[in-house]
């Protein structure tokens, strides 16, 4: 994990860390600490998924069966979760996507008025 003392890193909105979690399993499955570093990763360092957030989130969406786990062994041989994608959280996954993508281009275009205004 790097540091960074020159930015904050930004905050995750509610609801964020499901579709993220969703996201980071279409390409295959992935134990809890592989999901954290891949979004963090992915991010370029501005997403930090605290074990807190990720493993309730992770029994929520598996509650939900938008994704199943199984037990597995890690990369450094350790026995771990490994939770997959399941059709329905490929569905939903599509919905949510579509749906953030949305609030994403109202925000965009309120604060490009700002910028047009100025």
């Amino acid at each position: 994990m790097s540091t960074q003392k020159e930015k904050e890193r930004l905050e995750l909105l509610q609801g964020t860390l499901d579709l993220l979690i969703l996201r980071t399993l279409i390409f295959g499955p992935q134990h809890g600490q592989g999901i954290a570093r891949a979004i963090q990763q992915t991010s370029a360092d501005e997403l930090l998924v605290e074990h807190g957030a990720l493993y309730p989130a992770l029994q929520r969406l598996e509650d939900r069966a938008w994704i199943a786990a199984e037990w597995g062994t890690s990369a450094n041989n350790r026995k771990a979760r490994f939770y997959k994608l399941t059709p329905a959280g490929r569905k939903q996954l599509v919905k949510e996507t579509t749906k953030w993508r949305r609030l994403a281009a109202a925000i965009g275009r309120i604060l490009g008025a700002e910028a047009r205004e100025g």
